[in-house]
């Protein structure tokens, strides 16, 4: 009861015409995010950033946080209509969605995809609504050793659940401390890492890290594929829309066991993507008939987006209750935060009550404002995917170069975001992740003040971490989540000595 009665507050301050506003056009920005191949959500909310910090706190994260539904929902679009998944999350859609289209059924898979986005999304912030104050009240019985632990399960996770290579996976995170510790060292004062650029002394901005990670990096990357835009134009009709909307319920156990899979992977640091490929893969398993997907099958559409925004709606949880970004969106959504003075964590909830509440009311409307709105722009943003990447492509890049200079109007920066445009298209050529390098960014100076912190409080004795059932549960956890990988490998070669062995008797 008392979260319904904080809701209803949020309520209250969400729903001004200020903030209704601010709602509508984070959404189209970010459908055009969406859209546009070499932007996404991460480096989206990134360049809207600094345009955010002259607004006060709740503006500023309702307009974030808009921007990346439309985001979301606009990779759903290039998905379906030109085969070109515009988020990587997106990429399970392309499977049943672009073949729907080219059957004459762009219409019937688009509001599949955005109902379906706008269930899972509904779940997400319900499951927010409900276990926030919960997990809120729960840590504020931490202190140093108990968020250091916090903050060491967050990396495990990524290492032990996070879907790509456990080796290039630490690789990323390691990385991601390195760019961390440049600058001066918070605890004795001394610089780190600087090798005598005096640029270097006030650190390296995670924004401008992002902004050259997943913005050139994309680009680049996007230069090489040399994409064209060959797709299937769309008119959506209301009819169809509604004839659609009522065939949806007959799909009611995909879109719980998908809604289920996305928030276990938004709190978890398993992600959006991961999410929606699971979601899929999960969809064909359990159905009837299997061999229609990849040819035009609903629950190919239905199962990913609702997996897809589930994880990313759900992902916000663990960011303003414990600290930690449950995915590279979060992860920059939380150093907004930080930018604009509020610490995430338990106590957000006590001092910052009207900015966490009319967050969660936001999400509410802003999902329903994105379902709105995305149908009814898709033939403009479908039209805007025809303009030859020749002109989008040094649009793109004159967006990014503005976004990272305008972070702290430091030229040093425009090298930085291109060295980083750099490891972030070498990266994606090589399959690693990135995301775990975002978080060991954010996460990283926090991570290590706590460790600190804890050494000084025990006398240099590690056995402070495992000096109450509470920190050493959540090491004990954070340790298995890190050997999983090798325990997984161990099993999966005893397994075929003993198939071998029950054939042979």
């Amino acid at each position: 009861m008392e979260n319904i009665a904080s809701l209803m507050h949020g309520f209250g301050v969400a729903l001004t015409m200020h903030h209704v506003l601010l709602m509508m056009l984070g959404v189209l920005l970010g459908i055009l995010v969406g859209v546009l191949p070499g932007l996404g959500a991460p480096n989206g909310v990134t360049l809207l950033m600094p345009l955010t910090f002259s607004m006060d706190p709740i503006s500023a994260i309702i307009l974030l946080t808009s921007m990346y539904w439309g985001a979301l929902f606009g990779g759903s679009t290039t998905s379906i209509l030109f085969n070109i998944p515009g988020e990587p999350s997106s990429v399970a859609t392309t499977f049943d969605g672009h073949p729907m289209a080219k059957q004459g059924r762009a219409t019937e898979a688009l509001t599949y995809a955005f109902l379906s986005a706008g269930f899972g999304a509904l779940v997400g912030v319900v499951l927010i609504t409900v276990l926030s104050s919960w997990v809120a009240k729960f840590a504020l019985r931490f202190s140093s050793p108990e968020f250091f632990a916090v903050y060491f399960l967050a990396f495990a996770s990524f290492i032990g659940l996070g879907g790509s290579s456990p080796f290039k996976t630490v690789i990323s995170i390691m990385l991601g401390f390195a760019f961390t510790a440049v600058g001066m060292d918070t605890v004795s004062g001394s610089l780190r890492l600087t090798y005598g650029i005096d640029e270097l002394i006030r650190g390296i901005s995670f924004l401008v890290a992002v902004i050259g990670l997943f913005g050139i990096g994309e680009l680049l990357l996007t230069m090489e594929e040399g994409l064209r835009f060959d797709g299937v134009k769309a008119r959506v009709s209301p009819r169809k829309v509604f004839a659609t909307l009522l065939t949806l319920p007959r799909y009611w156990l995909t879109l719980l066991r998908s809604a289920a899979i996305g928030c276990w992977m938004g709190i978890t640091p398993g992600g959006p993507t991961a999410a929606s490929f699971m979601s899929y893969g999960l969809a064909k398993r359990f159905a009837r008939r299997r061999d229609g997907f990849g040819k035009g099958r609903e629950e190919g559409v239905i199962a990913p987006e609702t997996a897809d925004h589930a994880a990313g709606s759900s992902a916000i949880l663990p960011m303003l209750a414990l600290g930690i970004p449950g995915s590279a969106t979060a992860a920059v959504m939380m150093g907004g935060l930080m930018i604009w003075g509020l610490t995430p964590g338990p106590m957000l909830f006590i001092e910052q009550k009207d900015f966490v509440w009319g967050l969660i009311a936001s999400m509410y409307l802003g999902n329903v404002v994105a379902v709105v709105l995305v149908l009814a722009t898709v033939p403009l943003f479908a039209a805007i995917l025809r303009v030859p990447f020749a002109i989008i492509g040094p649009v793109i890049l004159v967006i990014c170069v503005s976004g990272a200079y305008t972070v702290a109007g430091a030229s040093f920066d425009l090298w930085l975001v291109l060295i980083f445009g750099v490891v972030g298209y070498v990266f994606k050529k090589l399959d690693y992740p990135i995301a775990p390098m975002v978080l060991a960014m954010v996460l990283g100076d926090k991570a290590e003040d706590a460790f600190r912190q804890s050494a000084i409080m025990s006398g240099g004795d590690l056995s402070i971490f495992w000096s109450n059932g509470l920190v050493a549960t959540i090491m004990a956890l954070g340790v298995l989540l890190l050997v999983w990988p090798l325990l997984s490998l161990i099993v999966q070669r005893l397994r075929p000595s003993r198939d071998v062995g029950a054939t042979t008797a």
